[in-house]
């Protein structure tokens, strides 16, 4: 027998009432379950966590994987991200990975068939490298990554045969490339620590133009043209002094950055405002002609378009390095 008083004694315990309080408990526990699921699932996204699934094990510190999300191929890096995993299997990319994605082709062919076939290490030794420039540079393009492996790949294996390779413009791309070739310098240290491998100057050279193609919308073969015509330039600048032209003077580097930046305008479509053309091809005539000769040079090669303008400009700074070098032999 139940004890029967008003409906809001709070005394009454029938067993409809005891029911209805343990419903209204299940409904407030699942209630706050998915609360806590979706505030778990909300924290994970916001972390940009995401699931990928292996489609190949390169080593224990790389794989490769499909992103869940996108149903897109990367190579993920970082230390200890391959080991123990196996085929199929999923897992969560931790946020100190670096990731590479294997959707684009690069000038060295199909970024998934480069990584592949090449070793992972020099992919490790790449990305280390990639690493260090984007703290020097900020954002960079990553796709450089299979490219700049494959080429350190090769540069090794030459090493390792014995073969030595020249590039003649070596030291122009050291003062044409500066902030690039000291990231690159640092694969010297690397290649000796992983592998007791030495490179020279030259290799070190190639590298910058790698770098140099990350971190501005140029190719490699464009940036080795732009230090070509370069060089082109000063043999010129030689022939018509009669002196062989200090490549760490003032006048030189100014050269060397004016053209440099010459392209970069060209290739973003921008512009100088002052012309001055008509006081240089007075004033400088034979400086006047050689920039624009030099100029039409760097549009075949680059596959550019200068603005008349810059031929003014390039006259100012060769006249430049025509008087360092006079004055340096009058010196003597």
């Amino acid at each position: 027998m139940f004890m029967k008083h008003s409906i809001d004694c709070g005394k009454c315990y029938c067993p409809h009432q005891l029911s209805t309080e343990k419903n209204e408990r299940t409904v407030q526990v699942r209630f706050t379950f998915w609360q806590y699921f979706d505030t778990l699932l909300s924290e994970n996204k916001n972390r940009g966590n995401v699931m990928y699934r292996v489609s190949k094990v390169l080593n224990n510190n790389g794989v490769i994987a499909i992103n869940m999300e996108e149903n897109i191929e990367y190579v993920l890096l970082g230390k200890g991200i391959g080991f123990g995993k196996k085929i199929s299997q999923r897992f969560e990319a931790p946020d100190n990975c670096t990731r590479y994605s294997l959707k684009e082709d690069t000038e060295r062919g199909s970024a998934k068939e480069l990584a592949k076939s090449i070793s992972p290490e020099y992919l490790e030794i790449a990305d280390e490298i990639l690493q260090k420039a984007e703290m020097k540079f900020g954002t960079i393009d990553r796709r450089i990554l299979f490219p700049l492996a494959d080429h350190i790949s090769f540069a090794a294996d030459r090493i390792l045969s014995g073969e030595q390779i020249s590039n003649p413009l070596t030291e122009d791309i050291r003062v044409l490339f500066h902030s690039e070739y000291e990231v690159a310098s640092q694969l010297k240290e690397i290649l000796q620590k992983r592998l007791g491998i030495e490179i020279d100057a030259h290799e070190i050279g190639y590298v910058a133009l790698h770098i140099h193609s990350a971190i501005e919308d140029e190719s490699v073969s464009a940036a080795m043209q732009m230090a070509g015509a370069i060089r082109e330039c000063v043999q010129v600048l030689e022939r018509e002094s009669g002196k062989k032209i200090d490549v760490m003077s003032l006048a030189y580097n100014r050269l060397m950055n004016h053209v440099k930046y010459m392209v970069m305008r060209a290739v973003r479509g921008e512009s100088i405002k002052l012309d001055m053309n008509e006081y240089m091809e007075e004033k400088h005539p034979e400086s006047f002609a050689l920039a624009a000769a030099i100029c039409e040079k760097i549009e075949r090669g680059c596959k550019i378009r200068l603005e008349k303008m810059e031929v003014g400009y390039l006259a100012m700074h060769i006249e430049r390095v025509y008087l360092d070098t006079l004055g340096a032999q009058n010196e003597e």
